[in-house]
């Protein structure tokens, strides 16, 4: 049966009545409220003040300095980021941001962590904002450009390094240092990856140090004429610093030479197999862990579920799963050195040999294997402006 109230399309009496108590006693709270709103001073609409959509390239949320991204490859312990940052900062230009992974990924190229989740952890840097995170340095790139980390999308540069160690040639292919700075070009963001030619024998930490006095006229010709507009687009530098940084014979415009080091594998005896745990990186956190065995637990019972439905297939169980299997596994273990080989390529202004004669090596590159003669004309050309200023 229609009740009255929806045949006649009114509420109930007793209903009314007890709303209209509410409105009663609600309006003069109101009314003082509207009341104090015209008397403060009014505000822009925030709709017509947000400028996040035309907000500059580079620069903070104020304008008033450019960001740079700082990232690497060994982590934030490093020395070679850790006195670029702070002669970065102390030049009191830049908002400097660094976002770095929590272990050495020197040679993890340009991998990337898909479907995984990585940790990120704030962490302590004078002067400016610091993250490490479980991933690699193309991780790190990936995600500051992103916008989902940092409250911009597009810095004014992206500083990668200094690495310990060399990337000439073909370690490129290897170096995940070169590769950070590839990932921002490929995102369309001015980018430089700086290396050391470290010596085992022969090179000190305060070595970075004087490497960042070299490298730094470097970077500030770049941010100038990135804010100019005059900075050629298309290409990223590779600058390769000496052995002996304040001793270096001057910058030299170079081209990728193809220079490598052999890959050699060695077994090791199964009592020296924890040292192996060094290429797996640090521990993750307690989050990441449980994230881990949830993976894992997943994966097996999946495992285990798919291989039952099918017939003349063994039954697959997971490590840590009750149940025997009657395959007896061997497990080995093998470490992989890089060692260097004797190159004929005699070019002066190739980018090893320009680094064996103490100059300072700075190399054109990008995203894709051969550099277009357009794009390397124009970056050679403004290599040797730099290279001219400096004289």
């Amino acid at each position: 049966m229609t009740t009255p109230a929806l045949k006649n399309n009114f509420l109930p009496p007793g209903l009314v009545s007890n709303l209209q108590e509410v409105l009663a006693n609600r309006k003069p709270a109101a009314a003082a409220a509207g009341e104090a709103a015209d008397s403060a001073p009014s505000k822009p609409d925030k709709s017509d003040d947000d400028t996040s959509g035309n907000e500059p390239a580079g620069e903070d949320d104020n304008g008033s300095k450019p960001i740079i991204l700082v990232t690497n490859s060994d982590g934030i312990e490093s020395p070679g980021i850790s006195f670029l940052v702070d002669a970065l900062v102390r030049e009191s230009l830049y908002n400097v941001h660094v976002i770095v992974p929590q272990s050495d990924k020197s040679t993890s190229g340009h991998s990337v962590s898909l479907k995984e989740t990585v940790e990120v952890a704030s962490v302590e840097v004078n002067g400016a904002v610091a993250y490490e995170i479980s991933g690699t340095p193309v991780d790190c790139v990936s995600l500051a450009l992103s916008g989902a980390l940092f409250s911009w999308s597009k810095p004014l540069l992206v500083i990668s390094g200094i690495n310990k160690g060399s990337s000439c040639g073909h370690h490129m292919f290897y170096s995940s240092v070169v590769a950070g700075a590839r990932e921002a070009l490929i995102n369309g963001v001015p980018s430089i990856s700086i290396s050391l030619n470290w010596k085992t024998d022969g090179s000190a930490e305060n070595d970075f140090k004087d490497a960042v006095t070299v490298c730094l006229p470097i970077i500030s010709a770049a941010i100038r004429d990135i804010q100019t507009g005059v900075f050629p687009k298309g290409f990223s530098l590779d600058v390769q610093i000496p052995t002996s940084p304040l001793a270096n014979k001057g910058i030299k415009a170079t081209k990728r030479s193809l220079w490598r080091s052999t890959l050699c594998w060695q077994a090791i005896s199964s009592t020296r197999n924890q040292s192996a745990s060094r290429f797996t990186g640090s521990q993750p956190g307690l989050g990441m862990q449980f994230a881990m065995l949830s993976r894992d637990a997943s994966a097996a019972g999946a495992a285990r579920r798919l291989t039952t439905q099918k017939k003349n297939i063994e039954v697959v169980e997971s490590v840590g799963v009750a149940g025997k299997s009657d395959f007896k596994r061997t497990v080995k273990y093998f470490r992989a050195e890089m060692l260097n080989k004797e190159h004929a390529e005699e070019d002066e202004n190739l980018d090893f040999r320009a680094l064996e004669n103490g100059f300072v090596s700075v190399t054109p590159f990008s995203a894709s294997v051969d550099l277009d003669s357009a794009i390397e004309t124009a970056a050679l050309d403004w290599i040797s402006s730099v290279v001219l200023h400096q004289d």
